[in-house]
């Protein structure tokens, strides 16, 4: 297992020149670019305070995963080593699954006729997860097997989501995050088949925007699941998406605010 660890094992390497910017460090911006993942997700923590103490706390679970996947990038980037690849890999695998478990809408959970319960839902994600973890370290080509076939799902659920949603400000916001997710793809696809025409240009560099904007339309699919759940699951609670700071609007950090529901005076 110790020449996993060695530098240079891994099985992808990205469009950046290795080692132009540090001796140290492989990738030096794919590296750097993770700092917004030790930005976003602990700010989300602060602002999904009142959150945590009314609908549940659970899903923070999803944040502090994204960090993690902050951490194993970096050392994937700055060591192209086989051990950091995989940990990258297991990483979105355990936050696309976390996600499923927490947001995976009742109607649909129901649908399938095979659970009775959200229990019995996270329970099977966290089988899944497990065994696709094992599976990934015995057989690396799995990981990107699994990961592609779990991230599909996300944007038809989405999109029945917002079907149902009377909420404008929410529907722009999720308008957003699809453009930010296609950017992203567009970014990832570019550093892995153009990479000859970007480094004539002198800049291949488009895999670290990958990770800057898959992470912004992933957290916002994450606050809109955080949304939709409270919106259906907890009925007496007014569910509102808020902005911070409130002067960016929609293109501001988007966090869920929720409070009880006025008592209706009978008459």
């Amino acid at each position: 297992m110790a020449v996993h660890f060695e530098r240079g094992t891994a099985h992808v390497d990205w469009c950046e020149p290795n080692y132009a910017i540090s001796p140290n460090i492989a990738e030096f911006f794919n590296t750097i670019s993770n700092v917004i993942y030790f930005v976003i997700p602990p700010f989300n923590i602060y602002l999904f305070w009142e959150y945590s103490n009314k609908v549940g706390s659970s899903f923070n679970v999803v944040w502090i995963l994204m960090m993690v996947i902050g951490a194993s990038s970096a050392y994937f980037h700055a060591t192209l080593s086989l051990v950091g690849q995989l940990l990258d890999e297991v990483a979105i695998l355990w936050v696309l699954l976390a996600g499923y478990a927490l947001w995976t809408p009742e109607w649909m959970i129901q649908y399938t006729g095979i659970f009775k319960s959200r229990t019995g839902f996270k329970l099977a994600a966290v089988v899944v997860a497990v065994v696709a973890t094992l599976l990934g370290f015995v057989y690396p080509a799995a990981n990107a097997i699994a990961l592609m076939m779990l991230g599909v799902p996300c944007v038809p659920i989405l999109w029945k989501e917002i079907q149902r949603c009377k909420s404008t400000k929410v529907v722009k916001l999720a308008y957003i995050g699809i453009l930010w997710w296609f950017v992203a793809v567009m970014l990832w696809l570019s550093d892995r088949l153009l990479c000859d025409i970007w480094k004539y240009f002198s800049f291949p560099y488009f895999h670290c925007g990958w990770h800057v904007f898959i992470l912004l339309g992933s957290n916002i699919g994450c606050v809109l699941g955080c949304y939709f759940y409270s919106h259906s699951e907890h009925k007496e609670l007014k569910t509102e998406l808020s902005f911070w700071p409130t002067s960016f609007g929609t293109w501001g950090l988007p966090y869920i605010a929720v409070r009880k529901k006025p008592l209706q005076k009978q008459t």
